[in-house]
């Protein structure tokens, strides 16, 4: 009797010890999933192939940049490009290069308006002035298309531009090189670009007295759309 009776309190204290110390039950609440909103971007950019471009503004800092298509003062009063970089193919690079080093000799230096044009925008300047002695139309290609051509002009030691007659991309009669009634120091700041250019060979078109391009190697028309540094 006595050894059931121990028995029994025994067991009696085993079970009072475990309801004392088993942890209380907690009921899981499910969070919430937060939503993100993925945003697409609304143009591809792409890498460029160091091989088949360069971007003159990173080789020589010492040239000025005037990206006209990079802000609303140009022709078409419409910034087209994201940002203002120039990239040529590197022959014509080159010697674009050589150009301004031969400027800086004697006070000078180069300013570059447009380089490298992609084609899809062409067809915007197309669309303004749908003018082949302007404009070449979109289904042909420009050789700014190709990365061939460049629009520049010569600045003095202080940056500021030499009168050239006209302003860039001014579609008349008296930005020909064929026009002679400008000043006499205006027709010698153009012979000057001429015969740098021309010596280069980097050749003029008749119309535009700032456009030149190099036409000894061919090039295929190209979509590639340069990156713009990050803020």
């Amino acid at each position: 009797m006595q050894k059931r009776m121990f028995y029994f309190l025994l067991i009696f204290t085993l079970l009072q010890n475990c309801q004392q110390t088993a942890a209380p039950t907690k009921t899981l609440q499910s969070l919430p999933i937060e939503e993100k909103v993925v945003v697409l971007p609304k143009v591809i950019v792409y890498d460029y192939d160091t091989t088949a471009w360069t971007d003159i503004g990173l080789v020589d800092t010492s040239i000025v940049l005037d990206i006209k298509y990079a802000t609303t003062d140009n022709f078409v009063k419409e910034k087209m490009y994201n940002c203002g970089r120039c990239f040529l193919r590197p022959t014509p690079a080159k010697l674009i290069l050589q150009a301004h080093k031969s400027l800086q000799e004697k006070g000078y230096g180069l300013k570059l308006f447009d380089c490298y044009r992609p084609k899809p925008f062409q067809q915007k300047l197309w669309d303004k002035v749908p003018n082949a002695s302007y404009v070449t139309p979109p289904w042909k290609g420009s050789m700014h298309n190709r990365g061939a051509a460049i629009d520049l002009t010569i600045v003095d030691e202080n940056g500021e531009e030499l009168e050239m007659g006209t302003p860039y991309d001014f579609f008349g009669e008296t930005a020909h090189h064929t026009y002679t009634k400008h000043s006499a120091q205006i027709n010698a700041n153009r012979k000057l670009l001429k015969d740098l250019m021309e010596s280069l060979d980097l050749k003029p078109i008749r119309t535009e007295w700032w456009h030149y391009s190099y036409q000894k190697e061919k090039y295929e028309i190209s979509e590639m759309i340069w990156e713009c540094p990050k803020e």
